[in-house]
């Protein structure tokens, strides 16, 4: 599984260091947030991490929603639990919950179709930071404290009229950003494609947390220094 690399089982549970989850983050989403580098203080499991190893066990749906419930540190044994009415949920060994799916319709078990959906999300869900949140941040006239960012991973929904296929292609379908006093929430919108015609839609949910007035000099340089420490991974 493409997953391999990412997580190991070990006597039923799954566990995910950080460095796992580090590499993760950077090599299949190029996702830099500084929450997923191993050495940080509030380190956390991607979301996305989580989502493929449920979409690899449990199979892709037709209609799905994922919402997080809290962060996952390092190595910590985690299992899924599937209940009656369908839903999914990660939880750790002492029935913590950090990922609630709920799920209906058709189910794919089509290892590669699944590989596909995931990578394609994953590599969309990844761009969060620069591509789409500076500029909804800007339009706003807000932005995150550039020496604490903390944007949270909330939720993921998608609705696929049929099951994909290995050609399915992901894409971005527009944003939205709503200021609750220090706190914001921002909803990034996606269609699915297969054979270039449209199959489905869906949207992910981030909070920022900590917001000041938007500040373009401090904004610059914090996207500059994202970028640097990118580029020396990349080269590293």
């Amino acid at each position: 599984m493409f997953l391999d690399d990412f997580h190991t089982v070990a006597e039923g549970w799954i566990r995910i260091t950080a460095a796992q989850a580090s590499r993760f983050a950077k090599q299949m989403a190029g996702d830099y947030n500084p929450l997923h580098d191993p050495d940080a203080r509030r380190f956390c499991v991607p979301g996305d991490l989580l989502f493929a190893l449920v979409l690899a066990r449990h199979g892709l749906s037709q209609r799905m929603t994922f919402h997080f419930r809290g962060m996952v540190g390092d190595d910590v044994p985690l299992t899924v639990e599937e209940h009656d009415d369908g839903s999914l949920r990660v939880v750790d060994a002492a029935g913590k919950a950090f990922l609630v799916v709920e799920r209906g319709g058709a189910i794919s078990h089509d290892a590669v179709a699944i590989e596909a959906f995931t990578r394609r999300y994953i590599a969309f869900s990844g761009r969060n930071f620069p591509h789409f949140l500076k500029p909804l941040l800007e339009e706003n006239g807000v932005m995150f404290n550039p020496r604490r960012p903390l944007v949270i991973y909330d939720s993921m929904g998608f609705t696929l009229d049929a099951l994909p296929d290995a050609s399915l292609a992901v894409g971005f379908d527009g944003a939205s950003f709503e200021v609750q006093g220090k706190r914001g929430e921002a909803r990034l919108a996606f269609r699915m494609t297969a054979g270039g015609e449209p199959i489905g839609t869906g949207a992910k949910k981030l909070v920022v947390s900590g917001l000041q007035p938007y500040d373009a000099a401090v904004m610059d340089e914090f996207v500059e220094a994202f970028n640097r420490r990118k580029a020396r991974y990349e080269a590293s």
